[in-house]
């Protein structure tokens, strides 16, 4: 087939066809729904897989056989060389990938060939072709993912005859450019064309911002023949250059190499910039895990009042909190606040101690320093979790000024995520209160605005227990309050693609036609980053995608807000993918036979593996319900499973078997409470059992706001929700 054989109208039509199916239920990988219209024949499938295993595993069989497709296909033979031509780069084998790509002829995607060709092209030498070439790869309707690198391979390819043209054409498109490649590039230029000081620059921005890689020794080969060049002309790099250098090494966790980057720099450095090199020569040590060596460092460094002075003691509050001094913490929290107020590391002190006092439960000292944190630092994005620290203990402590302060965090932070937990909190004062009304208001508006989150699970819930008056409900002043506030809502999903979103998607179908999934999903990637509708470009990648979890991934990384959408809001393959029901009559069965709720099942699988039956975390756990092998095989032998190992973790229905039956026994030993359960689950009983022992809760959502591991608190909430959201999109299964 040809390029235009699905042109856009054809598309359109069958792609908006498939979002007017009804939700497809996912049983197992295999049945995963696939997109309803394909730009291709149905030859064309067998070409994928031979393309895929080629790229994968190049052999001469496997070459001879895409060949040969080619041959008997020759309608469709252009995705055959492209797929040949772009594999032959990869290898470099460039004169190959010349002979492939220049038989192609696909015009809607002719940046590709283009790029690829041009790019052979210059590796070869043959540079004046190589202009000529990738000419396509700067036009098109659509932007193509590869302008930046096709720029760069048009001012390499006239580096050497035409160095002015080449900085012209790098200035021009410098935004589009990758980097470091481009900066790099740009220095090469700069010298080819005898602007030397600038080329230094270049080079040296490289070397200094990107420390590590073959960009990085190419700049620093390049700045030691331009030192030689240049003489006493050579521009010394700045101090601040050398600090960005030994940041990165430390970012990266190289704290040698970090630590000898830093030492370096008081020699040549004064002032601040010094001071600052000063300070993390014992934060790498600090960040190594030589507490030891950092702590007397820091404590004896003699600095002006400076903000190096301040992370200096922001260190030293680290170094005491790992050594469990306490004293020396607070000691060093208390100096920034009396020396720095307004400093950043004194806010970053002040959420450390925060931290580790929520982990002790002693929020008579937490509370405080979020305060502080809330207080002094408004406008930092930590501000409103500092706040909602301080407005949940005082409701949780009873204390009189709850209600202000719930309301306070509401007016302030409405858009951040704890908005739904104040609203939800209260609601319930509203009923400690005798205000039915009030509370009502709550419970509505978390049902609405928030129906996709915990909070929003609990509100509904509320909503049904309370008694209200009959007839029209009256206005209420909390009512009044609530509709004041600016709360945030994501927009209904448009099912209709706009024109560059259907060309998006056909030149991604055109590109995984030729085998090429990896480009087909950048494209949609790319085109959803800039300027496309990215809902619609997810749901073609998760349709081609050949599993739910790698369906559900996409969907999630480029639909970040999908639970602020109402169900209606979507089409509901939408929902499909984000929320799929495969192995489930397994699922269904094995939470049957051990007395579990399926959506709760369901909705465990999803945060613990996304329904990756080949999941296996940093922790050693396995599988669908991350089933660690020592517990699996206690469990085994409770199930009756003869000759367990640790991959038959991997099995859907064996780990189903014994993930239901390690869920059934925790719940048991905690008396069926879901919230301490889930708890559990996460973060091991004994930390759960002591959370529990902390206070006194009147009720679940209680204990989930008290527990200090914010990943654990997210994923006890997480839970609840997703089992929510099963319920709804799934009612015939229901027990």
């Amino acid at each position: 087939m040809t390029t235009r054989t699905c042109s856009a109208k054809i598309i359109l039509a069958l792609w908006l066809s498939a979002l007017a199916l009804p939700g497809q239920q996912h049983r197992a990988p295999k049945s995963r729904p696939k997109p309803a219209a394909k730009p291709t024949a149905a030859p064309v499938s067998g070409l994928l897989a031979l393309v895929r295993d080629y790229r994968q595993n190049p052999t001469i069989a496997r070459h001879s056989s895409i060949v040969a497709w080619a041959a008997a296909h020759p309608k469709d033979a252009p995705l055959a060389h492209l797929a040949l031509g772009i594999a032959a780069y990869e290898q470099k084998d460039f004169p190959a990938a010349i002979a492939a790509l220049q038989k192609v002829r696909l015009p809607l995607i002719a940046d590709y060939s283009a790029y690829y060709l041009a790019a052979a092209q210059l590796e070869s030498g043959d540079n004046a072709a190589a202009v000529k070439s990738v000419a396509p790869a700067h036009s098109g309707e659509a932007r193509s993912p590869l302008a930046g690198k096709s720029w760069l391979v048009d001012a390499r390819a006239r580096q050497d005859t035409q160095a002015a043209e080449t900085v012209r054409i790098l200035r021009e498109h410098y935004a589009d450019l990758p980097q470091p490649d481009g900066d790099l590039t740009l220095a090469g230029a700069y010298q080819a064309a005898g602007d030397l000081p600038q080329a230094a620059e270049f080079y040296q921005g490289v070397f200094y911002q990107y420390p590590v890689g073959d960009a990085s020794t190419r700049a620093a080969a390049a700045l030691v023949t331009l030192k030689d060049t240049m003489g006493a002309a050579y521009p010394k790099p700045l101090p601040q250059q050398m600090l960005r250098r030994a940041d990165r090494l430390l970012e990266l966790r190289d704290y040698v190499h970090a630590r000898s980057e830093y030492e370096s720099i008081p020699a040549q450095a004064g002032g601040l910039d010094r001071d600052r090199a000063r300070v993390r020569i014992g934060a790498s040590d600090y960040q190594a895990g030589k507490t030891a060596v950092a702590y007397p460092y820091l404590r004896d460094l003699d600095l002006r009042d400076s903000e190096a002075d301040a992370e200096r003691l922001f260190y030293l509050q680290e170094c005491a909190r790992r050594l469990n001094d306490e004293d020396e913490m607070m000691s060093a929290v208390k100096q920034l606040g009396r020396k720095y107020p307004r400093s950043p590391w004194r806010l970053k002190a002040l959420l450390a101690a925060a931290g580790r006092y929520v982990a002790t439960n002693r929020p008579g000292d937490f509370v405080p320093l979020y305060k502080a944190a809330a207080d002094d630092f408004p406008d930092d994005v930590t501000a409103p979790l500092s706040h909602w620290r301080i407005a949940f203990q005082a409701y949780f402590r009873d204390k009189s000024d709850a209600d202000r302060l719930l309301r306070e965090h509401l007016r302030h932070y409405p858009a951040h995520s704890t908005a739904a937990g104040a609203i939800y909190f209260l609601g319930r004062h509203a009923e400690q209160r005798n205000d039915p009304l009030g509370a009502a208001a709550c419970y509505r508006l978390l049902s609405t605005v928030f129906q996709n989150y915990y909070y929003g699970v609990l509100g509904r819930d509320r909503l049904r227990r309370i008694a209200l008056p009959t007839g029209p409900a009256p206005s209420s002043e909390m009512g009044d309050f609530l509709a004041a506030l600016k709360l945030t809502a994501a927009r209904p999903i448009v099912s209709t693609p706009a024109r560059l979103t259907t060309l998006r998607i056909e030149r991604s179908r055109i590109l995984r036609s030729a085998g090429l999934n990896d480009f087909a999903d950048a494209e949609l990637r790319f085109g959803a980053r800039i300027d496309g509708q990215p809902a619609l470009l997810a749901m073609e990648i998760a349709g081609a995608s050949d599993a739910p979890h790698q369906a559900m991934r996409a969907m999630k990384m480029m639909n970040g807000d999908y639970l602020n959408l109402h169900v209606e809001d979507a089409p509901r393959q939408f929902w499909d993918y984000l929320f799929p029901l495969p192995y489930r009559a397994d699922l269904a069965a094995n939470a049957r036979d051990r007395g579990l709720d399926p959506y709760l099942v369901a909705a465990l699988i999803r945060q613990e593996s996304e329904f990756n039956p080949g999941a296996l975390s940093r922790a050693n756990a396995y599988g669908l319900t991350q089933v660690r092998p020592v517990t699996g095989r206690e469990f085994a032998r409770r199930a009756g499973i003869q000759r367990f190992t640790n991959r038959m973790l991997f099995e859907p229905s064996t780990n189903l078997k014994l993930g239901t039956l390690i869920l059934r026994s925790m719940l048991d030993r905690n008396s069926g409470n879901l919230e301490q359960t889930l708890a559990a689950y996460n973060a091991g009983p004994s930390r759960a059992a002591e959370w529990v022992s902390w206070n006194t809760y009147r009720e679940p959502a209680e204990f989930v706001e008290s527990i200090p591991f914010t990943e654990t608190r997210d994923y006890v909430q997480a839970v609840i929700r997703n089992a929510d959201i099963y319920r709804r999109l799934y009612p015939e299964a229901r027990p």
